[in-house]
């Protein structure tokens, strides 16, 4: 049987109801299943795990993003699938079945796979230093076809605070156009609108609903294209979104203790990790520790373990074994208390923030940071500077989009934790296949296409 598998990134049973009367129908005609999420419940281990039927020990996908240690470099958001052990799903499929082709829609690890089709943003970068959005598709021609047809990718609207409906949409037109033109066996399609919402305002705003009902439209709208094809449609997430209040900045306790290693970059601070004694890289709801001086270690967990809004502290070989993960995991990993969260920051005064801390920079910032979704309230006139950012950009000059505030309690959502209330687990809807994991989705999906 041919399958859409749609991920609605952060919905959860809770959200479920009249503010998304398409899904909830969905879920009322081939039901709704919650399961435990995997640990950390962040993007690149769910979806890894979904995608190979393994958990980390076996994938080696620790989080969004970790510090490789022979480079001595951190590495967030890279791309390249090679980073994912084991078997994907649709290399399993192609052996049972004959003609079996697998479309993979802007699911993350998407450069290099085995996908027949794949497409995933992916900015061009020229020598003179500029960023231009943009996207990466397997076949490459798939590119210019698809740009042709549904013009370019609004990738602002992917990411920083003008993410939004817009590259939900796009996505969901590409899935259309990917079903009419090659109709593959399996789709697996992407779609982060409500992330964004949950995130910035968190599960329990007056103006989630509209945000749920928007989202709901396009899901819709995909899941009724889909069932017109005769292509049966499984919906799920990776996680929930829990709320948040309290930001924890760990490279800052940790330079109170003189454990890290500062760098003055043109007169602001740089976190030099390699040159650390202990450092953080924060991810959500859960932190990797490095710590690079053996000595130190008892103290850093001594620490970590008294710290307020840290609930648990974790040791990778005790979880995992030996191995891959346990390699490119932290010495401990800090899970954050269910109303905390954890920042990158490492500055003391913001006039030495370094000069990425108020841009949208996803990969040279050490941890992930949701404040990029957010346009610092302290801006006057922020589209007015927005606006001249782009014309100086248009004219060939050469500057700092300095739009994010650095105040982290503007935050309201996070996830990462896999111990979570009911309400905020993952959830699947349309399959009768029992899921108690993320890997148990694995086999609903490869259930699904059998049947």
């Amino acid at each position: 049987m041919r399958l859409a598998v749609i991920n609605l990134v952060g919905l959860s049973r809770a959200l479920l109801g009249p503010a998304m009367p398409g899904l909830t129908a969905f879920a009322e005609r081939h039901g709704v299943q919650s399961h435990a999420p995997e640990f950390p419940a962040l993007t690149c281990p769910a979806q890894s795990s979904i995608l190979t039927g393994t958990g980390p020990a076996a994938h080696g996908i620790v989080a969004n993003g970790w510090y490789d240690r022979e480079s001595a470099e951190v590495r967030f958001w890279k791309q390249s699938n090679h980073l994912v052990h084991g078997e994907k799903l649709w290399d399993c499929l192609r052996r049972d079945i004959p003609g079996f082709t697998c479309a993979k829609l802007f699911w993350w690890y998407n450069m290099y796979s085995t996908a027949d089709f794949a497409i995933t943003p992916r900015p061009l970068y020229p020598a003179d230093g500029r960023k231009v959005f943009d996207i990466h598709t397997q076949p490459m021609l798939l590119r210019d076809e698809l740009k042709q047809a549904l013009g370019a990718f609004p990738f602002p609207a992917f990411w920083g605070p003008a993410a939004g409906l817009a590259s939900s949409e796009w996505i969901a037109a590409s899935a259309q156009w990917i079903e009419q033109h090659h109709a593959p066996t399996l789709s697996l399609v992407y779609l982060p609108h409500l992330d964004y919402a949950l995130q910035k305002s968190g599960p329990a705003a007056p103006e989630l609903p509209a945000e749920l009902a928007k989202i709901d439209r396009v899901a819709s709208t995909l899941i009724d294209y889909y069932e017109s094809r005769n292509v049966r449609v499984l919906v799920l997430s990776e996680y929930g979104i829990s709320p948040v209040s309290r930001p924890l900045h760990l490279n800052r306790l940790f330079r109170q203790h003189g454990w890290l290693q500062l760098k003055d970059e043109l007169g602001r601070e740089t976190l030099d990790c390699g040159g650390s004694r202990a450092f953080a890289i924060a991810d959500h709801q859960i932190a990797h520790v490095y710590v690079n001086d053996p000595a130190l270690r008892p103290a850093v967990r001594e620490l970590l373990e008294n710290t307020p809004g840290i609930a648990e502290v974790r040791c990778p070989a005790a979880i995992w074994g030996a191995g891959l993960a346990t390699a490119r995991a932290g010495d401990f990993i800090a899970v954050a208390a269910p109303d905390a969260w954890f920042t990158y920051y490492f500055w003391e005064d913001d006039r030495l923030a370094p000069d990425y801390a108020r841009t949208i920079d996803i990969h040279r910032k050490p941890g992930y940071d949701p404040c990029e979704l957010l346009v610092d309230p302290a801006l006057a006139f922020p589209k007015l500077k927005i606006a001249g950012f782009l014309l100086r950009k248009k004219l060939g000059m050469r500057g700092l989009l300095e739009v994010i505030p650095l105040e982290a309690s503007l935050v309201r959502g996070s996830h990462g934790r896999d111990q979570v209330p009911e309400a905020e687990r993952p959830v699947l809807l349309g399959s009768g296949y029992p899921v108690k994991t993320a890997t148990d989705v694995h086999a609903a999906i490869l259930n699904a296409v059998r049947d």
